[in-house]
């Protein structure tokens, strides 16, 4: 059974960062686009960055550009999300998903998901 499973959120003051690690197992990331997505509360799931699986290109919500970085280790079979200047807006729980298309911004696309890691940015 495949399974993906995020690591490293927390809390974390304004400015501050995290860095948010997806590990899979019965899947190899490198067959596969990865996406992050989040959810605060009462809110819909939107996108927030993805790295493709043949170019590492990756592709970022505007909200996040700038600040969001994802990366992946083959070896390690882990992607990761570096988040830089942390807002009290990105407070969410930050899923990971896995699109054997390559990578999109469409949360529909993604066969995969892990079960979500909950960032908090207070004071």
């Amino acid at each position: 059974q495949v399974q993906l499973v995020e690591s490293g959120g927390g809390l974390v003051q304004p400015g501050g960062s995290l860095r948010l690690s997806c590990t899979a197992s019965r899947l190899t990331f490198t067959h596969y686009g990865v996406g992050w997505f989040r959810q605060a509360p009462g809110k819909a799931r939107e996108f927030v960055g993805y790295i493709a699986w043949s170019s590492d290109n990756t592709d970022y919500a505007d909200s996040v550009k700038g600040r969001f970085t994802i990366s992946r280790d083959n070896a390690k079979n882990t992607v990761y999300l570096q988040m830089n200047s942390l807002k009290p807006e990105d407070t969410a729980v930050y899923f990971c998903a896995a699109d054997f298309a390559g990578g999109s911004t469409n949360v529909n696309s993604y066969e995969f998901w892990g079960q979500g890691t909950q960032v908090t940015v207070s004071s």
